[in-house]
């Protein structure tokens, strides 16, 4: 689906919050920041123009300009799997004196992988929802009702979900509030799991009532299916790994299969495409993989920069560390350490992009780039051409550099639909006694993945497609987690591939309550190194005096060395990130996000309460 190419948002907040007439003179002009009901809300294409609102907040891809709320590798940047240079960014310590927002444009606290304390968007799902219910409901058919009825309930439970992912118990809203309205207004949060129970029936009505097909650039059910089985896995593991409500878990992660199979049994998309191409291609409205996608245009003036971080000159000051690196299943499919591979214990960038899955070539550079804290350069998000101007004298075109980036963004795509699925399957079968996954799930999902085509470049320097995953035949892998089978392990490793730097994994690590993995003060310290680098021949740029101290490898028997000055030869392993410190210790609070002081005292003044998240009191 081709997003956004034609879509100009600043006509459209001109178009319906500042409806005026111009031939009119000012003073007979209808007074600003109002809809004019008795015009708007007559037909399709106001409401198509309305809905059209919702999509920069939600389909964001790369963002615009130099936004990065929402983006890949420049939003989504804190989880464990990156390590920076000096002390780790840490979690929140204290209240914030103040926390919230009225803005309509997308804003995302990091560490919680979500919105701000916002219901702007609430209140426009809400409006929608009213206007049709009263002014649209006795001039549409039925069928046209039902659709845009199912499009204003998507996104107002979009817009609850992601806010209890950040807050837990928030405040829900069913319907606008009158100004005067202040019992309603400052009503404290509701529970968690009764928020939650309302959005299933956005969702459900949603999944019911909207159109197959809306036409080009618009929401339909698959897109909404897709986004349903996120945020339905989301909430569905939290309420079951944070033993919440074991009932709402089993019917949300019921629901997140159903979703995703609507999309799967469509038949309308397929991994036919390389990996690469999914988010370095100029155009993606032929991608056999990709369900939504953002377009962008220089000539429109729609661009970013999210590919010119990833052009392998521009610093990415969160580095993939070692933990990560390791993650990746050999083309065997097996474990590292178990693994038939040649050369599968070693780590060096240029063996890693041939003896690992073929995602790890896609992703990372197959040499050390000192533009990256660890040395390990992702250039998953810019054309492999774009590497040629690292040493070239010639200037990088627009589409690599600056803040003229044009390539097209995957919105939400197959991959990550069957990867939901799986693993919502996989719960459902352990803990809440639904079919065990077959071998033919695996097969629709994981190795379905697995089975994308290679591109040219990837052929050419010997990348390999991954073996299948079998039921008979799990990777023994001794890094697995004792709470975690092994067939749930492989399913929670294969998301950690395809989604570096996405929007996946601090999200995933939040909702298994598995947030103890940003503590990186472990005994295997892998969250401090990078790569295997043998610093004579790789990189002799940092044997010189200014690194006398600083440099330090960790070699094979796990021995750390510091470089002298003239231990030249002895400067081969593991890249130990420069100055690295753990970040502050946090407790399990952090999972979800306290509200400011002030909005607690606002309410205060007026004689109601706001209750502060829980463990922040």
């Amino acid at each position: 689906m081709k997003l956004f190419k034609n879509i100009i948002y600043i006509g459209f907040a001109c178009g319906v919050f500042f409806i005026t007439a111009c031939n009119k003179d000012v003073l007979d002009r209808p007074e600003l920041g109002k809809v004019i009901d008795s015009d708007f809300w007559k037909d399709e294409e106001h409401l198509r123009l309305y809905a059209v609102n919702f999509y920069e907040n939600y389909f964001v891809g790369y963002n615009s300009s130099w936004g990065i709320a929402y983006a890949p590798l420049r939003g989504y940047d804190f989880a464990d799997d990156f390590t920076s240079v000096g002390r780790q960014s840490g979690f929140e310590t204290t209240v914030p004196n103040s926390r919230g927002s009225n803005s309509s444009v997308p804003d995302m606290l990091k560490s919680y992988s979500g919105p701000n304390w916002n219901f702007y968007w609430v209140r426009d799902a809400n409006v929608m929802i009213d206007r049709l219910e009263h002014k649209s409901k006795e001039l549409l058919e039925e069928e046209a009702f039902n659709h845009w009825m199912a499009v204003a309930r998507f996104f107002r439970g979009f817009e609850y979900s992601r806010l209890v992912s950040v807050f837990g118990d928030v405040p829900y809203f069913e319907a606008p509030i009158e100004a005067n309205d202040f019992d309603t207004q400052y009503k404290d949060r509701d529970e968690r799991g009764v928020v939650m129970d309302e959005v299933y029936e956005d969702f459900k009505y949603a999944l019911s009532n909207m159109r197959l097909d809306d036409g080009n650039q618009q929401v339909n059910r698959y897109v909404a299916a897709s986004f349903i089985s996120r945020l339905m896995l989301f909430e569905g593991s939290w309420q079951h790994y944070h033993d919440l409500d074991k009932d709402r878990a089993k019917k949300y992660l019921e629901l997140a299969v159903e979703a995703a199979e609507l999309v799967m049994e469509s038949g309308k998309w397929s991994f036919d495409s390389d990996f690469k191409s999914l988010f370095a291609s100029d155009d993606l409205s032929s991608n056999p993989e990709v369900i939504l996608h953002r377009s962008y245009s220089a000539s429109l003036n729609i661009t970013h920069h999210i590919a010119s971080y990833s052009n392998g000159s521009e610093s990415q000051v969160q580095g993939a560390n070692l933990s990560l690196i390791k993650s990746f299943i050999c083309t065997d499919g097996e474990v590292w350490q178990n693994s038939a591979s040649q050369n599968a214990e070693n780590f060096s960038l240029k063996e890693l992009a041939v003896s690992r899955d073929s995602r790890f070539e896609a992703t990372f550079m197959d040499t050390v780039n000192t533009a990256s804290s660890t040395l390990a350069y992702v250039h998953k998000f810019a054309g492999r051409e774009a590497l040629d101007y690292i040493e070239s004298d010639a200037p990088y075109p627009p589409e690599w550099s600056s803040v003229t980036n044009t390539n097209d963004a995957p919105v939400i795509r197959l991959a990550e639909v069957v990867l939901n699925w799986i693993e919502a399957k996989n719960i459902l079968a352990e803990e809440y006694g639904a079919a065990a996954v077959t071998q033919d799930d695996l097969d629709k999902s994981i190795n379905a993945i697995r089975e994308r085509p290679l591109d040219e470049t990837a052929v050419q320097k010997g990348v390999q497609k991954t073996e299948p995953l079998t039921l008979s035949n799990l990777p023994n892998d001794p890094q697995k987690d004792n709470d975690v089978s092994a067939l749930m392990w492989e399913i929670r490793r294969e998301r950690r591939m395809e989604f570096v730097y996405e929007f996946a994994r601090l999200n995933d690590i939040r909702r298994w309550a598995k947030l103890d993995k940003m503590d990186f003060d472990t005994p295997n310290g892998d969250y401090s190194l990078g790569p295997w680098v043998d610093f004579p021949q790789e990189l002799p740029s940092r044997l010189k005096g200014n690194y006398e101290g600083v440099l330090k490898i960790v070699d094979a028997s796990g021995n750390e060395i510091v470089y002298d000055g003239t231990n030249d030869n002895d400067m081969i392993g593991f890249y130990k990130v420069e100055r690295f410190e753990n970040r502050e210790s946090f407790s399990d609070r952090v999972y979800l996000a306290p509200v400011g002081i002030n909005q607690i005292q606002d309410y205060t003044n007026l004689g109601y309460t706001l209750s502060q998240t829980k463990g922040w009191e």
